[in-house]
């Protein structure tokens, strides 16, 4: 009795200056719809690549692509994510689900706007180049649309703004900047017209030189950081969706962040 009157005393406590009793324990809180959606988005970067394996003759080549590699984290933090949610578990850090929003961003727009756009210099849709059809246009979709656009609608609407720190952004540039080193490291000890020595045309030694595509992966990397400050300057001022109850409580339940809280196959 002493003890469960020492707590009840504690609560009439907090409420007496002002702090709402269910701020100090808040009860978990489970988050259905959120957990049903980030399990989608991860279904779709699992199912992309499950397809890619499939099909393609070298596993090895197929896992060297930025874009893999970027779905691989979608999967695995999406699924995640998606118990947390289900469970009610504490939210990923931001750190993470903002790096892994960051990835597969470059993943789409490096694709979109510079690999699949005629009008680039480092374009993958040449006259050569045959079109994707079947299972392969299936899973250049869902790699390449689908998940970066289903982790921009999660970032958007179901995570609390106000996580991200201007020092992540300078974090997340350390996967990048390694993935240049290894796609060189790579392309130095394999054969000479190996296919796909080099995943992606920017980073081609034999055809820009080691100068050239150093010059590439600076412009690229000036590309990714600024994108990286964006993410960190609109975290800061997006609005929080509607819902809200009292506490904050309603509409943040299916979000996965605390408050104040890749190129391309």
């Amino acid at each position: 009795m002493k003890g469960t009157r020492s707590a009840f005393d504690s609560r009439n406590a907090f409420s007496a200056r002002g702090v709402p009793a269910e701020a100090v324990a808040p009860p978990p809180v489970r988050r259905p719809l959120a957990a049903v959606f980030r399990a989608l988005v991860a279904l779709a970067a699992l199912t992309g690549i499950v397809i890619d394996l499939a099909l393609a003759d070298s596993v090895p080549r197929v896992l060297s692509y930025f874009t893999v590699q970027s779905n691989v984290l979608v999967a695995v933090v999406f699924a995640v994510s998606a118990w947390r949610a289900w469970t009610a578990r504490p939210p990923l850090p931001p750190w993470l689900t903002g790096g892994t929003l960051l990835f597969i961003s470059i993943t789409g727009l490096v694709y979109h706007f510079v690999l699949a756009n005629d009008a680039s210099s480092f374009s993958m849709t040449g006259d050569e180049a045959a079109p994707l059809t079947g299972w392969h246009s299936v899973s250049n979709q869902l790699l390449h649309t689908v998940t970066p656009l289903g982790a921009l609608a999660n970032w958007l609407f179901l995570i609390r703004p106000g996580g991200l720190r201007l020092r992540h952004a300078g974090l997340w540039l350390l996967y990048p900047l390694a993935y240049f080193a290894f796609a060189l490291i790579r392309g130095a000890i394999m054969t000479p017209g190996t296919p796909a020595r080099y995943p992606y045309p920017f980073l081609d030694v034999d055809q820009h030189g080691y100068a050239g595509v150093l010059g590439n992966a600076v412009i690229f990397g000036l590309a990714f950081y600024a994108l990286a400050l964006a993410l960190v300057g609109l975290d800061r001022v997006r609005p929080r969706p509607r819902g809200r109850g009292k506490g904050g409580a309603k509409g943040l339940g299916n979000r996965i962040s605390s408050q104040g809280a890749g190129p391309l196959k």
